[in-house]
């Protein structure tokens, strides 16, 4: 049942940390691949940059279109990457967990955001600006390289999920959602932190929808609901629903 687990995180573009602790500054640069030519000064006086900022549950880190300033990341708690529509609908990209990064395109670009991003639960979220930043590709363009790996892997993951939109059945592409943004919960076990409503807005599914199918997983066991979110109780099940319509 590991081994499922573990090509579960592989499938979806690697593993996430764990969103059950908190993380320091230091640490969740150091664990980041980009940051990984550095040597440990370096990695110090980059730690010593960055700015940390409370928010809480509901309160909106950064809108579309605000000045992209920098890197973040999530020390404690989440944050819901979204658009919205004219209309008011909702679309969520993703959920970033403790221990996760988000935002590297901005240390190149500095152009403004492209998405909104708010707290899901109370969280601490780490700011690296731009300018702090630039002057390390100068002295180890090694960074710079790493940098690149990453922004691929974000778009292949872009791609894939475009193509999960077009070609999946409804629960494919909600079984698909679960495997990504759940974590581990001890044991074999994963826990995903989301509402329904949540959930079935990150593959373009009203929680009617996300209900219905969600139920007949909890009869199958697959499956627990519980307030706030769901836990995977048969995490090879979902994971073979994931990939039943790509033959």
């Amino acid at each position: 049942m590991s081994d499922i687990l573990d090509m579960v995180r592989a499938d979806q573009g690697g593993n996430r940390p764990g969103a059950t602790r908190s993380w320091g500054s230091r640490e969740i640069l150091a664990q980041h691949p980009m940051f990984a030519p550095l040597t440990s000064a370096e990695l110090d006086r980059l730690a010593s940059a960055v700015h940390v900022k409370r928010y809480e549950r509901g309160r909106r880190v950064f809108s579309k279109g605000d000045p992209g300033s920098g890197l973040m990341a999530v020390l404690s708690g989440s944050i819901r990457i979204s658009s919205t529509s004219k209309s008011g609908a909702e679309i969520v990209f993703n959920v970033i967990q403790a221990g996760e990064v988000f935002g590297e395109v901005s240390l190149l670009d500095g152009r403004p955001r492209t998405a909104d991003a708010v707290a899901v639960s109370d969280s601490d979220v780490l700011t690296l600006d731009r300018r702090d930043f630039i002057p390390l590709l100068g002295s180890n363009p090694d960074v710079a390289l790493h940098l690149l790996t990453v922004m691929c892997d974000r778009m292949r993951r872009a791609s894939q999920q475009v193509e999960d939109a077009l070609f999946l059945d409804t629960p494919a592409r909600l079984a698909n959602a679960i495997l990504r943004l759940a974590q581990p919960n001890g044991g074999l076990e994963l826990r995903l932190r989301a509402t329904q409503k949540q959930l079935g807005e990150t593959i373009g599914l009203s929680r009617e929808s996300t209900n219905k199918q969600l139920q007949i997983w909890v009869r199958k066991n697959w499956i627990e609901i519980e307030k706030g979110g769901v836990v995977v109780r048969d995490a090879a099940a979902l994971t073979a629903c994931a990939s039943s319509s790509r033959s």
